[in-house]
């Protein structure tokens, strides 16, 4: 079996647009814009986005303007500054985050993309 794909946003890399992956990213650079994955999206130390994701899984260890929403498990490591409105199945928040913002929690993944208010 193949393995997924894995992209990276290198470190002084910074996009301006949309971004959309079919496998995990990991963004350690900066992205304005929107991030859709089918995969993993891990956010390293340095890592800044300022746009909406959508991804099975989070894992956050830089900084995150915008509204995410997470099919299965959202990780906020210590490192993390976060300003979002997110929508999740299951959500793990380190000692250090910092969380700003809303979060609705999600029975089942089919509700994480289609937010309600």
């Amino acid at each position: 079996m193949e393995s997924p794909v894995r992209n990276l946003i290198g470190k002084d890399t910074v996009i301006k647009g949309d971004v959309e992956s079919s496998g995990d990213i990991r963004v350690d650079g900066k992205l304005i814009g929107s991030l859709k994955s089918n995969g993993k999206i891990v956010v390293g130390q340095t890592g800044i986005i300022e746009g909406d994701i959508i991804c099975k899984q989070a894992d956050i260890s830089g900084s995150v303007k915008g509204i995410l929403t997470c099919e299965e498990l959202t990780t906020l490591k210590s490192t993390s500054r976060v300003e979002i409105d997110m929508n999740t199945k299951q959500l793990c928040i380190e000692v250090g985050a910092v969380f700003t913002g809303k979060c609705q929690m999600t029975q089942s993944p089919q509700s994480a993309h289609s937010p309600q208010k």
